[in-house]
């Protein structure tokens, strides 16, 4: 079978699984997820290779080190565990396990449940609801958030996190199986534990912020173009919006991927999205991601979560359709 046959044949069952079943609260407390495994790793990595007394020039070259181990120790396995699958067991077999496998490494299930529980809290609880909720997936301070700060910062988080946690481990699995969304996974979680301009991280987790930002590049692009075709697909829905606030907004964005699911989901709801914002006791100032209105509400949420369930039908009907044509 062809190597890219077979890598989309994996990817294909890895979202069908994963969009049925998520990964089972019974398997994480038994097992915890690969990406706990990952995060352990970064952090033993980061007290041992991090110390502050070393100069910041010697810490840049240990973050990069430290990605150097961190891919070796992702891939590796994934790598030799395919090619075994591969050569021991009959196709069929051989690729529903690894289907199985790269199944926990994508986020549509739970990216969804984290944001629906945010539209629930605000109808349900108001906004109080909404900010115990949101502060579950968002960074920055849910005191400072009004009702449609919540709603906005949960958009958001759908937008950037379906480029980042669903489009870009499904696009890496499609062009390298197994080894590709596990080395996916494995730069991503370093740049989120490890890639912050913060006194301790600026130096060391300098490689895995300019290496995910560069592994990101792909998917976000990909992630826009399936959420201006989502809108295509959706009553109320503004396709010609969205392509407009991608071509004049997200480039401007202060992250070279974030904009781009960030603008077409602004544009396709008639909202403005991004904007300044604040992080525990830092205020960012960033631009605007489309020109509507600002007053977002759980009803938007609501909009955002129809429109990302069927970007990511989309998503999966262009993988299966390429894996047959591949095959």
């Amino acid at each position: 079978m062809p190597p890219l046959s077979t890598s989309l044949l994996i990817l294909s069952g890895a979202l069908l699984i994963e969009a049925a079943l998520g990964y089972p609260a019974a398997l994480f407390a038994t097992i915890r997820h690969p990406v706990v495994w990952i995060g352990a790793l970064i952090a033993a990595l980061d007290a041992r290779l991090n110390r502050p007394a070393l100069p910041s020039a010697r810490r840049r070259r240990n973050g990069v080190l430290a990605v150097m181990l961190l891919l070796l120790a992702g891939i590796g396995p994934a790598a030799l565990l395919q090619t075994a699958l591969l050569a021991l067991l009959p196709a069929a077999p051989a690729l529903a396990l690894l289907a199985l496998l790269a199944a926990s490494l994508p986020a549509q299930r739970s990216l969804h449940d984290h944001v629906r529980a945010v539209a629930v809290g605000l109808e349900q609880r108001g906004l109080e609801g909404g900010r115990a909720a949101v502060a579950m997936i968002v960074g920055r301070n849910p005191q400072t958030l009004d009702e449609a700060g919540v709603a906005r910062a949960a958009i958001e988080s759908l937008a950037e996190n379906f480029s980042d946690g669903v489009v870009a481990p499904a696009f890496w699995c499609g062009v390298a199986g197994l080894p590709g969304i596990a080395g996916y996974k494995a730069i991503n979680t370093a740049d989120s534990m490890i890639g912050h301009r913060t006194p301790r991280h600026e130096a060391f987790g300098w490689a895995a912020a300019r290496l995910d930002d560069l592994v990101n590049l792909p998917a976000s692009r990909l992630a826009a173009l399936w959420l201006i075709l989502a809108a295509a697909l959706t009553r109320g829905a503004d396709p010609r919006g969205a392509w407009r606030a991608v071509r004049r907004d997200a480039r401007r964005h202060r992250s070279p991927n974030a904009g781009w699911p960030e603008a077409a989901m602004a544009g396709a709801l008639g909202l403005r999205l991004a904007g300044p914002r604040t992080y525990g006791d830092t205020r960012v100032e960033d631009a605007w991601m489309g020109d509507g209105r600002s007053g977002a509400t759980a009803a938007d949420l609501r909009r955002a979560l129809t429109l990302y369930r069927r970007a990511c039908a989309l998503q999966l009907a262009a993988v299966l359709a390429l894996a047959l044509l591949a095959w």
